[in-house]
């Protein structure tokens, strides 16, 4: 998932808190400034092999990342191949490491979580198509809302404990439906007329790229599952559009914004097929 937005609303607080209502998982950080390619992927001890013919690894960021979420702060700023090694790993679940003609692997399952200021410099959009998710954040602009913020932080501030333990029964809610969602999740089934919206809705938009409408379906069950509910409606595929679709459109400064002409089209389909939402 890639998480955009101007600075200092809350993107990295938001990741930083997946850990404690994801069971088992921790937030593994990788710098995008210092990182390296034997940082992130690991390197082998070269003087242990040659001592003892055993392959020894140095493990990077790749290795600690197995098993829970990668994030990448300013992921705009990360040198591209370190990107491309990023993304072709959590597709493959398998991190390769290769040093002077001697090959490693290892399992490297995570969720790849990227926050960016657009501001700041943009995605190559073969790589932003490789994000299977984008969730565009702004700042409050009510004052109320705005005046919560600060309460909260001053709260936050003041008794860090004690600020954790008003919002536990919450906490513990979301984990039990997290948790029930990804119980359900496999018996959850979509029927072929849905699909062929989605296909008609990529063909319509000009997106070239099958993993739109992979994504679309799988994030459509997702939220079917979050809603305890074994069959994908109409509803879960516009909601799953908007978090999957935006981000793949081409940006034409004189046209629509990418997510006004989303919302034009799925409107059109919402007539079209007669759909209730």
């Amino acid at each position: 998932m890639l998480i955009q937005g101007e600075k200092g609303t809350a993107k990295s607080t938001a990741v930083r808190a997946l850990a404690d209502v994801l069971t088992n998982s921790k937030v593994v950080n990788l710098p995008p400034v210092s990182a390296t390619e034997d940082r992130v992927v690991g390197t082998l001890d070269m003087e242990h092999v040659l001592k003892t013919g055993e392959k020894k690894l140095e493990p990077g960021i790749l290795a600690k990342a197995n098993s829970n979420i990668l994030y990448v702060d300013e992921v705009n700023l990360l040198e591209d191949h370190l990107v491309d090694i990023l993304l072709d790993t959590a597709a493959m679940g398998i991190n390769r490491i290769e040093r002077e003609g001697i090959s490693y692997e290892h399992p490297s399952r995570f969720v790849l979580v990227g926050t960016m200021n657009p501001e700041e410099g943009t995605l190559r959009p073969q790589l932003l198509d490789r994000f299977g998710l984008c969730v565009d954040v702004e700042s409050e602009k009510q004052v109320e809302e705005r005046m919560e913020v600060v309460r909260r932080r001053m709260a936050f501030e003041h008794d860090q404990v004690q600020f954790e333990k008003g919002y536990e029964q919450e906490q513990r809610i979301l984990r039990q439906q997290i948790q029930s969602a990804q119980l359900l999740l496999s018996s959850v089934e979509v029927n072929d007329d849905l699909i062929s919206v989605v296909a008609d809705l990529s063909i319509e938009l000009g997106i070239e790229s099958h993993r739109a409408d992979i994504t679309v379906i799988n994030t459509a069950r997702t939220i079917a599952a979050w809603k305890q509910r074994t069959e994908v409606q109409a509803q879960d595929i516009y909601e799953a559009a908007e978090l999957a679709l935006p981000h793949r459109l081409l940006q034409d400064p004189l046209q629509a914004t990418s997510s006004e002409e989303l919302t034009m089209v799925l409107n059109k389909k919402i007539v079209e097929n007669k759909w209730i939402v």
